[in-house]
């Protein structure tokens, strides 16, 4: 800043600090903007019930599946029967549902469907 202050006042340009900020009108349109932007990023979250209700869908119509064993507490492993190879299906259909890619790491910690509507409806590009 003294850099620049200094640069400035040779070239014979008076220097102000408050002539540092962008002028009023770009400050109040960019405030908008950003508010505007924060507004539609809070309000794209699905709805939990909603979420719970196509995830159910989704796990009732994977064949390995009982449908009767499928409640929105079940675990894939303890209650449904599946194993590792069956639940990475379960995410895939999931992905596939909700239109986006579950990063490798999150999709090993989803092993039941509470954990599954959890993320799903905290996730910005689920659709």
């Amino acid at each position: 800043m003294a850099a620049r202050n200094a640069l400035l006042k040779h070239l014979r340009v008076k220097v102000h600090p408050s002539s540092a900020l962008p002028p009023a009108p770009f400050t109040l349109s960019f405030n908008l903007l950003l508010r505007r932007f924060s507004e539609e990023v809070k309000g794209s979250f699905l709805d939990k019930s909603e979420v719970s209700d196509r995830i159910i869908t989704v796990v009732k119509n994977f064949q390995k599946v009982d449908p009767s064993k499928v409640t929105p507490s079940a675990h894939f492993q303890n209650d449904l029967g599946l194993d590792s190879l069956d639940t990475v299906e379960i995410v895939m259909a999931l992905e596939e549902e909700f239109g986006f890619e579950i990063p490798d790491n999150e999709a090993d910690k989803i092993n039941s469907i509470n954990l599954a509507v959890d993320f799903i409806a905290s996730h910005p590009q689920a659709k």
